[in-house]
């Protein structure tokens, strides 16, 4: 075998197995719409602490007084902790106000841009939109 050709099967092979974590990553206005603000108040239900985003979902009531679940995303764990946050700072069961933008596609999903918590401390979860 050639050495050029190595080095390209080398690189094809690399680039195969990256393209599956660049499909995991998406920009804020591929899915959030930054003229959609909203604030919920609600009850955790859940925390997932994980990359590439963290995610929390609140259990709202709507107008009609049914409740929804309400998914936000937020910053990667890394991020966050470089913002101050632990991992225990927001728990199920707790009630919280969440400041955020809604999904493009109306889904019951938004970017939380603040979380404000119980004890009147609030948190950053992203960055607003640009």
């Amino acid at each position: 075998m050639k050495p050029g050709f190595t080095a390209a099967c080398f690189l094809a092979i690399g680039l195969l197995l990256a393209t599956p974590s660049l499909f995991g990553h998406h920009s804020f206005t591929a899915e959030f719409d930054g003229k959609k603000e909203i604030t919920v108040k609600g009850t955790v239900t859940k925390v997932e602490w994980t990359n590439p985003h963290i995610y929390f979902y609140v259990d709202v009531k709507d107008d009609s007084g049914q409740v929804v679940n309400w998914a936000f995303e937020g910053y990667p764990p890394s991020t966050l902790r470089r913002e101050g946050w632990t991992r225990d700072m927001l728990k199920a069961g707790q009630a919280v106000t969440v400041f955020g933008y809604a999904a493009k596609d109306g889904s019951h999903v938004a970017a939380a841009r603040k979380i404000t918590l119980p004890d009147g401390r609030a948190l950053f979860a992203s960055a607003p939109p640009q």
